[in-house]
């Protein structure tokens, strides 16, 4: 997206050389006040003048102390020449621009977004509690002073606007967690909570964090690129089902996860039994007639698959060899 930003061009001197000539203009207005005066008592014809100047240079003295701004590393001024965008400063140091510049401070510093869980509706219509954390940063500031209405937003109870850079900040967060709930609510609504039958092998919001994450933090970047913020990561922090279904699906998952267990179980039960029987069988231990055989199966079946421990019998039964 194309941007408006562009660096501070007006005059810009050093701070420090500036303080020492504005005390001098400032401490020189004094003494040539009293001369003036001095020179009006004796009736010498500059005294007026004298005086005239020394006014003139305590006005520009007091106009050249509103020029004076500091900026630490990461922070930025978007300058305005009465109501016309002159462009961003954000070389940091003490420094001395044309006082009759509008100035507004930035912050360009990494900030945290720990959002709360929200309740949305994935894609099969199950309620779930999704939450976000993201780490965002300004990197436009003319598209965050200027495409948004962050000043208006950040507006105090007093109904008084707003213009310091905490004020400006915290308008800014408004927005990035207005626009990061509807993105996390976007995302969670193209996708499943779980594949509860693994037959679908779609991807799922439990299942496909990274690729879920890609597409969150995708969708954070269309967002809030309106308003020049630069997202630097996004993931989802917390998933679960909504209370009222939460019982529910854990019996479900309880039943699937029995389920799977079972047919393990059973699975190598009948391996057992083949093997157990081409034993007998390969090593002419006993010969078993079919419905001895089937007697043997199911017996081993219930010993194999049972939950509790089998209680032997002994057969004193007469074998055929």
């Amino acid at each position: 997206m194309e941007t408006k930003e562009k660096k501070f061009e007006g005059t810009v001197i050093n701070g420090f050389l500036m303080l020492f000539i504005n005390m001098v203009l400032t401490l020189g207005c004094v003494p040539l006040f009293v001369y003036g005066c001095i020179h009006l008592d004796r009736g010498i014809s500059d005294g007026g003048w004298l005086i005239a100047i020394s006014v003139l240079s305590a006005i520009a003295a007091i106009i050249f102390w509103c020029g004076f701004m500091m900026l630490e590393p990461n922070e930025a001024r978007v300058c305005t020449w009465f109501g016309k965008y002159a462009g961003t400063f954000s070389q940091a140091g003490y420094f001395w621009i044309n006082p009759f510049y509008s100035t507004k401070k930035l912050s360009l510093r990494a900030r945290n977004l720990d959002a709360e869980p929200i309740k949305v509706n994935d894609k099969v219509g199950n309620p779930v509690m999704i939450g976000l954390v993201l780490v965002w940063k300004l990197k436009d500031t003319y598209k965050a002073l200027f495409e948004v209405d962050t000043q208006t937003m950040a507006t105090t109870t007093q109904g008084q606007m707003g213009t310091d850079v905490k004020s400006i900040m915290n308008a800014l967060e408004k927005f990035v967690r207005v626009q990061s709930d509807a993105a996390l609510r976007q995302v969670a609504g193209q996708y499943a909570y779980d594949d509860e039958d693994g037959s679908r092998g779609e991807l799922t919001l439990r299942s496909g964090s990274e690729e879920i994450n890609e597409l969150l933090e995708q969708k954070l970047d269309d967002r809030l690129a309106l308003a020049g913020i630069e997202v630097v990561e996004a993931r989802i922090n917390y998933l679960a089902y909504a209370p009222e279904i939460a019982a529910v699906m854990l019996r479900r998952q309880q039943a699937s996860a029995i389920i799977t267990a079972r047919e393990k179980i059973v699975e190598g039960a009948v391996s057992m039994v083949k093997m157990a029987l081409d034993k007998l069988k390969s090593e002419d231990v006993v010969e078993l007639d079919d419905d001895k055989r089937a007697a043997m199966v199911s017996n081993l079946l219930v010993v194999l698959c049972g939950d509790d421990s089998a209680q032997p019998v002994v057969n004193t039964g007469t074998l055929n060899h």
